[in-house]
């Protein structure tokens, strides 16, 4: 005899099976997921990535939660809209899933947001598609085809290598994906349809082991014990520039590896992958999973897809990288951990080192932080015991640190000629290098020809219409750019203000024109320049560092993009033309970040046999910065840096919080800015409230900004202060409020 229900029994008839339910994030600014019905026969456990229903739309989502284990109030079950299907990929993991939540709710960020930046590409969830690759045709190029420079670079890419998909020809070649359409349109390339994109590779952690120092060995031991023993730990690797420090994390990486984990190494920009690539390929015998901006589309999704189903074993990438679901995770690895370039200023505000070490407490895994000019925080983190410290003293190799000499600007020895920009000191330490047969590297960090372009006749200055920046000056490409909203605009033939014709003059210095006036003192040098301007993505980089290293480069002028983790064996000159750039302007950090750069830069000098100078232009040699580079006392200029910041309860011995207010119109602005600084929680003594203020950049793509800063003690909570503040306030739609926790730029 069939068994009825309790219904039968009763003699009501059989009772509906009782509706299945989930709640699923979408990546939407939302604070908490939506409720949704499971449809019969379909399992949608937590972390499981679903097509749902929003309104009109249909959007991807991740379940996060059982109806079960959900404390709030339920939507009525005949408004339950059924999950529309389920995506076949491995689930969220349950740690990405617990730093998502941690995330948000540090820096106070939507749920959804912060989601969305672990899924940020997301046809990556679909099964991939056939693609297509493109191969030279063979014989003759067509008949009346115009070989553009563009053309001619992707034809030789393609001379004897295998088919390549045209984002990644466009990438290499430093053009649109359209230039290789039209080739292919043409007859001069062959599609070739591809199924999928190669898998990755498995590093082989025993390909070829380096030879390290007593010193060396030490250390890459105890980061394998750490590794091998797994659970976490956090460990500062501080070492002076050359002294080897990659080839010491590489041995955690290996550990990583045996024990069948993967491994995420962060780099703070992606400019300095290059060389660290080769490395790592030449120690593991295959190149790493890269995870950055510049990825074409379809590595982008063949990669994302990669690391969920835990194919990727060892992944480098940016500061997003982070958030990339990995299921069996055993190590990570911050390089330069100092890096501002960490910090992420727009959408969701977070710095990746430190959320890598949160990340990494979840996961119960070791983090290591590796550094020659550590930040201050993870250095008061060392000191107190949080983080354990390994010290690599000296270079590897013998290799001795440069001798540092300081060019006083002020004295008329020293001073250039009028007009141009570098001393007789170092002009003739220039000439001296490259009669040797060494190579020499020029730093300014200012991209273009010139900071400031002004009228010679009126004074009027040409100013970008979105923000408070003046326009950069690029003669190379004949234009003018904003370098913080990215707006150009042609070189003027006349002054909009006075309408005087070839009026405009270039004040200061930018390295275009230090690179023309190196070519009219030295016109038989062969000079390359190295800037994020002039290089059009990673192949372009590349190609310059490896015509440094093969000595085809006497001079390398550049920006920051060059400053750190590159070696360049004959380098024996690093002349820094304005070392005092960065130390003005009342930041918080300046002095350190301008200690950290240009030790970093000098390091690039003498790293092999041959013995470095480094020569620093300064109208400030009496400055503690410029003291501590001088002597080579790293610990002696921190310590003092330490002690102004504990004097004054900033950070990293107190807290801070920021308010950025922003909107099209500038009174609506003050107005929300007014009523912040009136609600503001004053009456509490161990908090201190500044502003609002304008922003130093008080426009910036088009919105006004003011700010205000919130400074607490060290074990004070901002986050709930700072709720109860802004829930005393409504804020308009047009004006948008920025909470930056642990504030990094003061911009």
């Amino acid at each position: 005899m069939a068994t009825g229900g309790q219904g039968d029994l009763l003699g009501g008839g059989p009772v509906a099976p009782a509706v299945r339910r989930v709640r699923v994030l979408l990546p939407l600014p939302l604070a908490e997921p939506y409720d949704y019905r499971v449809p019969e026969g379909m399992e949608a456990p937590p972390g499981t990535y679903v097509e749902v229903p929003l309104g009109p739309r249909r959007l991807f989502g991740v379940v996060w939660q059982d109806d079960a284990d959900h404390n709030g109030d339920r939507v009525a079950e005949t408004k339950l809209r059924p999950l529309i299907r389920v995506f076949d990929l491995p689930p969220m993991p349950a740690v990405t899933r617990r730093f998502i939540a941690w995330v948000a709710t540090y820096t106070m960020s939507p749920l959804g947001a912060v989601m969305r930046m672990a899924v940020s590409v997301s046809a990556a969830l679909e099964e991939p598609r056939a693609l297509t690759a493109y191969m030279r045709s063979e014989g003759e190029l067509p008949d009346g085809l115009r070989l553009t420079p563009a053309r001619k670079r992707i034809l030789e890419l393609l001379l004897d290598g295998p088919p390549r998909l045209a984002a990644d020809l466009a990438n290499d070649a430093g053009c649109g994906p359209a230039v290789v359409r039209a080739l292919a349109d043409a007859g001069a390339l062959t599609p070739v349809p591809m199924r999928a994109l190669p898998r990755f590779p498995v590093p082989d952690p025993d390909a070829a082991a380096k030879e390290l120092s007593e010193i060396q060995r030490a250390a890459a031991d105890d980061l394998t014990a750490k590794v091998s023993a797994g659970g976490y730990s956090a460990t500062l690797l501080d070492g002076v520039t050359g002294s080897g420090k990659t080839e010491v994390y590489f041995e955690a990486v290996a550990a990583a590896l045996r024990a069948g984990k993967q491994v995420l190494v962060l780099l703070p920009e992606i400019a300095l992958s290059s060389q660290w690539l080769d490395r790592f390929a030449g120690r593991f015998g295959v190149r790493p999973a890269e995870w950055h901006s510049e990825l074409a589309p379809p590595l982008r999704r063949h990669t994302w897809r990669a690391v969920a189903n835990g194919e990727a074993r060892v992944v480098v990438g940016a500061r997003s990288a982070l958030f990339l679901p990995y299921p069996d995770l055993g190590l990570i690895v911050v390089d330069e951990e100092h890096e501002a370039a960490f910090k992420q200023e727009e959408g969701v505000v977070y710095h990746a080192r430190d959320m890598a070490v949160v990340r990494a407490h979840l996961g119960q895994i070791p983090i290591l932080l590796a550094s020659a000019t550590p930040s201050l925080e993870t250095l008061a983190n060392a000191e107190t015991g949080r983080y354990a410290r390994i010290d690599l003293p000296a270079r590897h190799g013998g290799a001795q640190m440069p001798d540092v000499t300081l060019i006083d600007l002020r004295r008329k020895d020293a001073a250039p000629p009028a007009r141009q920009w570098l001393s007789p000191i170092l002009r003739n330490a220039l000439a001296e290098t490259m009669a040797a047969g060494e190579q020499g590297m020029l730093f300014l960090n200012r991209r273009g020809y010139a900071p400031l372009t002004l009228c010679r006749g009126c004074g009027h200055r040409l100013q970008c219409p979105h923000c408070t920046a003046w326009l950069v000056e690029h003669r190379l490409t004949r234009r003018l750019q904003c370098h913080h909203c990215g707006y150009t605009a042609p070189s003027p033939d006349h002054c909009p203000h006075c309408e005087a014709e070839g009026s405009f003059v270039a004040c200061g210095p930018g390295v275009e024109r230090v690179a023309e006036e190196v070519a009219n003192l030295f016109p038989e040098a062969r000079v390359a320049l190295m800037t994020s301007d002039t290089l059009a993505g990673p192949r372009a980089m590349l190609n310059v560092i490896e015509q440094v290293r093969d000595g085809a480069v006497d001079l390398l002028i550049g920006t920051q993009v060059m400053a750190k983790g590159h070696h360049f064996p004959l380098l024996t000159l690093v002349g820094v033309v304005d070392a005092d750039l960065g130390l003005g302007g009342g930041d918080l950090r300046a002095g350190e970040r301008t200690f950290q750069l240009l030790h970093q830069v000098a390091g690039r000098a003498g790293r092999e046999s041959r013995p470095g100078r480094v020569m620093l232009q300064t109208h400030m040699p009496e400055h503690p910065v410029m003291q501590a580079l001088l002597a080579h006392d790293r610990d002696g200029f921190l310590a003092i840096e330490a002690e102004q910041r504990r004097a004054l309860d900033m950070p990293p011995y107190g807290r801070l919080a920021a308010l950025i207010v922003s909107g099209e119109d500038e009174a609506l602005v003050d107005q929300i800015s007014s009523r912040l600084g009136r609600t503001a929680p004053r009456t509490r003594e161990e908090l201190t409230i500044l502003g609002p203020a304008p922003a130093p950049l008080a426009v910036l793509r088009g919105r006004h900004r003011r700010r205000l800063l919130l400074k607490g003690p060290k074990n004070l909570a901002l986050q709930p202060v700072l709720a109860d503040w802004l829930a005393q306030v409504d804020i308009p739609a047009a004006v948008r409020v920025q909470v930056d926790i642990d504030p990094y730029s003061f911009l």
